[in-house]
């Protein structure tokens, strides 16, 4: 027998799937939500409802945007240059780099990082994209912008690989990220100077 109200319980269970929402939290959440003015609730619940058709994927570099548009406005800005390209795993990294303003090339978002514990490979990835765009954007370098972890130093040395043979200089980003550091959680001037102090792979 549930103590809690069927509707109540159910909004806690399904706030508890959400990543980083352990069981406490979930309940604080729902709570709130039932104690505040149910105005907030219904903004929520149509935000929700709307998400997934609301938000579309740039073609070339896979970062989101609204849907129906097919590039992003930091693809196709005259400004950006579009011989260097950060390639990160997330489109939340951009964001975190865009907040630096120190950066004024063209991103590629891979969609995940490779982690065969996770089932992913290369080929679930935006890697045959990149290598398409390297001769399509007469790119002149790729900075991989991935994690120092053990999946982020896998992918960047995978794509390093497939690009062997072309003359794309690569590099890294510095290596003032803490390891295992997700970008989107660096502060600004940490990533600043991560990619002012970029290295050459």
């Amino acid at each position: 027998m549930s103590l809690l109200p069927r509707a109540l319980q159910d909004v806690i269970d399904d706030l508890g799937k959400l990543p980083g929402v352990g069981p406490r939290t979930a309940e604080r959440y729902a709570y709130y939500l039932l104690r505040t003015d149910p105005q907030k609730s219904r903004t929520l619940a149509h935000s929700l409802e709307h998400l997934h058709e609301g938000i579309g994927y740039c073609r070339k570099t896979f970062a989101l945007v609204e849907k129906g548009q097919e590039l992003s406005p930091l693809y196709t800005d005259p400004e950006r240059d579009k011989t260097t390209i950060a390639v990160v795993a997330e489109p939340f990294d951009i964001v975190a780099i865009e907040k630096t303003a120190h950066f004024k090339g063209t991103y590629h978002v891979l969609g995940g990082l490779v982690s065969p514990i996770d089932g992913i490979g290369p080929e679930n990835l935006h890697i045959k994209e990149l290598v398409a765009r390297v001769k399509e954007d007469k790119v002149k370098e790729i900075i991989l912008a991935t994690s120092a972890s053990v999946e982020g130093e896998s992918t960047a040395l995978y794509i390093q690989k497939e690009l062997e043979g072309t003359k794309v200089k690569m590099s890294r980003l510095a290596r003032g990220l803490s390891v295992g550091l997700d970008l989107e959680y660096a502060d600004q001037l940490t990533l600043t100077r991560a990619l002012e102090d970029r290295q050459a792979m």
